[in-house]
């Protein structure tokens, strides 16, 4: 596998996600802010469950759900009250049903419905039935719901910090408030239903994000382990490369587990038309793929803006750039210097010269000079010495003592 999805893959693709981490924290500041806005001004689409309504089961002989939602408006349209009752969602139950949930009606509201309903459909008005909604469950469900919260936020904090340290605590700790601010921004925004099965998944995603946030942190933490020791990269440089290995995996990890969250939305709650899978497979798809966002590009670029703050990390960067900055100079300083190779050639006739210099020389050396003797052997018969032309001694007649 080539190009840049085999890097991907392989874990080189060195993408700059620390370097770039200013903007991925101005990205994730305008959606929260975005999200707390929205949650203010225009609050949530609460489920009759939290406030209370009531809901009619309506045979789907009468017509499509859009027909029957049209001719329950209008019912309610025309009765006498301080506050407009209204809609709250509508549904198909099986093959033979609509569900209908509406605001709280009173007593003589539901008769005076249920028989405008069966005469504009044309059908027995016992065919229509009606139930009571209280508020109270789903307070209960809400209290509940954050209450384990609050002890699961409260475990987290001591597990990472047993695992990893105090900073990293922090920053998941802080990924995870993100998460669900994102989450619950967007169904503020599109005005999506809550309900008490949304108020479950949200805890649910905060187990998928947790795991994404262990597994990329573990990596940092493995890379950086040590580091001070070398002056060979920086903690945060170490921090990208760990993001860059593990992000094949959180994406193959998110979209595995968004597949099901997906086809349990699509055509479960689509298709299939069962609310209740509605309900919770939307906060499963959208909290699942802000928790990809959060892990990669918010926690883990947050822990090396804290671990960069201790003192010994922060002399470990500044050791790291000077070394660089030095080495930078040194090969500024070579490249100005002449180049050896374009001398190579004078080099070598000099190299010549001196070698026929010395040659001569050597000759010289060798030539006798004037009154030099010269060297050899000496000869048969020759004066003493054994020197030519010696002439210096007479010979002896033969058979002569010596004296």
């Amino acid at each position: 596998m080539s190009g840049f999805a085999g890097r991907l893959y392989r874990g080189e693709a060195n993408l700059p996600v620390v370097a770039r981490r200013k903007t991925w924290f101005t990205i994730a500041a305008v959606i929260v802010v975005g999200s707390i806005a929205s949650i203010i001004i225009s609050g949530f689409n609460l489920g009759i469950e939290f406030r209370g309504g009531n809901e009619f089961q309506v045979p789907s002989s009468v017509g499509t759900l859009q027909q029957a939602e049209e001719t329950l408006a209008a019912e309610l349209g025309d009765l006498d009250a301080d506050e407009p009752a209204r809609v709250v969602s509508g549904q198909e139950v099986g093959d033979s049903t609509y569900l209908f949930r509406v605001s709280e009606l009173g007593a003589e509201q539901v008769v005076t419905v249920k028989q405008g309903l069966a005469e504009e459909f044309g059908i027995a008005e016992d065919t229509i039935s009606d139930s009571r909604v209280s508020a109270a469950w789903g307070g209960q469900v809400t209290q509940r719901a954050l209450l384990g919260l609050a002890v699961f936020m409260v475990l987290v904090t001591i597990y990472l910090v047993l695992r990893f340290e105090a900073r990293m605590a922090i920053a998941a700790v802080a990924g995870l408030v993100l998460d669900l601010v994102l989450t619950a921004g967007i169904y503020s925004v599109s005005g999506f239903e809550v309900t008490p099965s949304t108020v479950v998944g949200f805890l649910t995603i905060l187990g998928f994000a947790l795991y994404d946030v262990v597994v990329v942190f573990d990596k940092i933490q493995e890379n950086t382990r040590s580091i001070t020791g070398s002056s060979v990269q920086t903690y945060g440089e170490a921090a990208n490369l760990a993001i860059n290995q593990t992000l094949m995996r959180s994406i193959n990890t998110s979209i595995v587990a968004l597949l099901p969250v997906g086809g349990l939305l699509f055509i479960g709650a689509g298709l299939l038309g069962a609310g209740t899978l509605k309900d919770l497979g939307l906060v499963l798809f959208v909290g699942m793929g802000a928790a990809f966002f959060v892990s990669i590009f918010v926690s883990a670029p947050l822990v090396t803006l804290l671990k960069e703050q201790e003192p010994k990390y922060r002399m470990h960067t500044q050791r790291v750039q000077a070394k660089r900055a030095s080495l930078a100079e040194r090969d500024k300083t070579s490249a100005k210097r002449p180049s050896r190779t374009a001398a190579a050639p004078a080099e070598t006739d000099a190299d010549d010269d001196d070698s026929a210099d010395d040659t001569d020389a050597a000759f010289a050396g060798s030539t006798p000079k004037v009154g030099a003797r010269p060297g050899g052997k000496r000869q048969t018969g020759g004066g003493r010495g054994g020197r030519p032309g010696g002439g210096g001694g007479r010979k002896r007649p033969s058979g002569a003592k010596r004296r």
